[in-house]
């Protein structure tokens, strides 16, 4: 029983710092609105959070990402997800970022050390940025 509810907890820290990154996102450009918390919630949600408490999930990770001042423990957890669910990392990032239709400098910096710190390789990157432009 014990090492099951470690169990839990580890799924919880790693999810927590993932909905951190995306929440980093959504506020380098100083404006986090509504709608940025909405697509960070849906992946959340796509990414394996169906068992816990959401809204518990997204004011722990505020909090963490309130106290950082670098990205890389987000990273971490990011780097080691499958390559299916790293996609839909990235692919939240870019709705993140052209949720307001447009992307600004800080955002498209973010994107570029994310690209390195992931080893996503930049034709993948350029892919997944044109198709989320697209459909906005």
């Amino acid at each position: 029983m014990f090492f099951k509810k470690k169990e839990k907890r580890n799924i919880q820290i790693d999810l927590t710092k993932i909905c951190a990154l995306l929440i980093h996102a959504a506020k380098i450009d100083e404006n986090f609105s509504e709608k940025e918390e909405e697509i960070i919630k849906q992946t959340m949600l796509k990414i394996g959070a169906n068992n816990v408490n959401l809204d518990e999930l997204f004011n722990d990770a505020k909090k963490i990402e309130d106290h950082s001042n670098q990205i890389l423990a987000f990273t971490k957890e990011v780097k080691n997800m499958n390559e299916e669910s790293k996609i839909q990392i990235i692919e939240a990032l870019w709705r993140i970022i052209y949720s307001n239709k447009e992307a600004d400098i800080y955002e498209t910096s973010l994107m570029r050390r994310l690209a390195g710190l992931l080893y996503i390789d930049n034709k993948l990157m350029g892919d997944i940025k044109e198709k989320i432009k697209n459909e906005n």
